[in-house]
């Protein structure tokens, strides 16, 4: 389980760097846009789905926040302790 969990945690801080690069405007091939990029790698294919069925609420994109909550859930489900939320 700690592995898991180690993973799980890792995933989050991932989806937290996410929008946290995402409020801010990038220079294209500077070192914040290319982690952006490897970020958006990972957390993308989660997200996307997500996307396509939560209506979207003016310019705010709510599936991050929706992901985190899910993913919550899950490392609670599992037994995650001192997890990252």
């Amino acid at each position: 389980m700690g592995i898991l969990c180690s993973l799980i945690n890792l995933y989050l801080l991932a989806v937290f760097g996410f929008i946290i690069l995402s409020w801010f405007p990038l220079n294209p091939g500077g070192i914040a846009s290319r982690i952006y990029g490897y970020l958006r790698m990972a957390v993308d294919p989660v997200l996307a789905p997500l996307r396509r069925v939560l209506p979207r609420i003016g310019p705010l994109d709510i599936s991050p926040i929706i992901l985190i909550l899910g993913i919550s859930i899950l490392e609670r489900a599992i037994g995650c302790r001192g997890g990252f939320l």
